[in-house]
């Protein structure tokens, strides 16, 4: 009697297990945004930007991954695992992967990339982010990082924007050339902006459909006409973005730009800023600023990203009634800004008399007197560069300030990922016949065999 009710007892335990895992299944199952992420750098947790974006997406969208022999399969993983997170927040997301060797045909209907491409196609729009833009090198060899979100979430904000806002880059002062800050472009473009060259001695004027000049690091100074024409430009509606460039001609030959933040009553004090003790990082000539209260700085003091500026510019600002301006880049009061620019050239600097005192201020934003943007001037532009850009929150300044300038109301500033460098083992064909005998065969035949001598011992017992 005492063997069969033990016998019905452990019968109904195991039934009540069976039926509460069952439940438990049914019931996570119906929960599909519930999930707890256990990864290191928080792999599948989306930013609150996307989960925002993606509750008030309202229209049907279609996501289509192609690969082809060329695409890492790392790289082809993590944005499809990407994707299907993005599914999980909104069912009119649709999300199909085609391998672009066996599918030509449908390939060709999008501008995909041989490495990897991710199409995102609502109605009529159609946009391409190939995968490489997606990943970058990351801070030590063998590390990277992923800003498929941030491409992806902007690409999504992007559909319910029509016209592209056309931003022109001055070119035929040596400035620092579009092919050295192909990353901010790309960011740029991500932000549904259309970047252009202009040349204005092969112009002649700037284009009437111009919302922004970009000067980026010019090498020499502007001849007088095309001083005018900017000018001219900028007494209407266009708006300036200026980063000066290292020369050690400023001091002396660069009137017309000087000319140009005069009219904001922004002063290049011709002084080449110096940290001595901030950093053991760096050199004393590249500057970490401390950032201004404003609206291009606050997420980035929020978020404790910091920029980097080098050989950066010293400025200064004097009143305009016109042309409010605020100071949104400034270095410590150690700092001193060094004037004497041979001896710089020869590596050669301490603080003397001749010096201008810090705190030095490195970039100013310029309003209009009913409060629009109007410039963003800063005293350093080799942050932009390919090469540095990617580096704390270089890529977020660049992207805020022009953002603000242009009073885009929908960025999307989500932080790449860091990801750390992939772990590999060397193993033989004879060690990997015996992870697979052992955790296929041996492992399962262990666990049996102790559970049946349990189970027999308690029969006979």
């Amino acid at each position: 009697m005492n063997k069969w009710i033990r016998g019905t007892n452990a019968v109904v335990l195991s039934l009540a297990v069976i039926g509460i895992f069952i439940v438990l299944t049914i019931f996570l199952n119906s929960t599909k945004t519930m999930q707890i992420d256990l990864t290191q750098n928080k792999q599948f947790t989306l930013s609150d930007q996307t989960v925002q974006t993606l509750k008030s997406l309202d229209k049907d969208v279609h996501l289509i991954a192609f690969t082809s022999s060329q695409t890492d399969p790392l790289m082809s993983r993590q944005v499809s695992e990407l994707v299907q997170e993005y599914k999980k927040r909104n069912g009119k997301i649709v999300f199909d992967q085609y391998d672009l060797e066996k599918n030509p045909e449908i390939a060709q209907q999008y501008e995909v990339d041989p490495s990897g491409s991710l199409v995102v196609e609502s109605g009529t729009q159609k946009k391409s982010i190939n995968y490489y833009e997606m990943f970058q090198q990351g801070q030590s060899q063998g590390e990277y990082q992923f800003s498929g979100e941030q491409k992806l979430t902007q690409a999504l904000v992007n559909l319910n924007v029509k016209d592209k806002t056309k931003v022109y880059f001055l070119s035929g002062h040596n400035e620092l050339p579009l092919n050295q800050m192909t990353l901010w472009q790309s960011g740029l473009e991500g932000e549904n902006y259309e970047v252009k060259d202009l040349n204005l001695l092969r112009e002649g004027k700037i284009p009437d459909d111009a919302q922004s000049l970009f000067i980026i690091g010019p090498q020499s100074d502007l001849n007088d006409k095309e001083a005018e024409v900017i000018k001219e430009y900028l007494n209407g509606k266009g708006k300036l973005y200026i980063a000066l460039g290292f020369n050690n001609d400023m001091a002396t030959k660069w009137k017309n730009i000087d000319g140009l933040l005069s009219v904001y009553g922004i002063q290049d004090q011709h002084a080449v800023a110096i940290e001595p003790k901030q950093s053991k990082l760096f050199s004393p000539l590249t500057i970490i600023p401390e950032y201004g209260t404003h609206d291009i700085t606050k997420k980035l003091q929020d978020s404790n990203l910091l920029t980097l500026m080098n050989l950066a510019v010293a400025l200064n600002s004097a009143p305009v009634d016109n042309y409010p301006s605020t100071a949104i880049l400034k270095t410590t009061d150690q700092a001193f800004g060094e004037t004497d620019i041979a001896q710089l050239l020869q590596n050669k600097y301490g603080k003397d008399d001749k010096d201008i005192k810090g705190p030095l201020n490195l970039g100013y934003a310029v309003s209009t007197k009913d409060n629009k943007p109007k410039a963003v001037i800063l005293g350093g532009s080799t942050f932009l560069r390919d090469d540095v850009i990617q580096q704390q929150g270089n890529r977020d300044f660049a992207l805020n300030s022009v953002g603000w300038l242009q009073e885009q109301k929908d960025q999307v500033t989500i932080r790449p990922r860091e990801n750390p460098k992939v772990a590999t083992a060397a193993i033989t064909g004879g060690q990997a016949q015996s992870i697979f005998y052992g955790t296929v065969l041996l492992f399962p035949l262990l666990f049996l065999l102790v559970g049946g001598s349990i189970w027999w011992r308690r029969r006979k017992g």
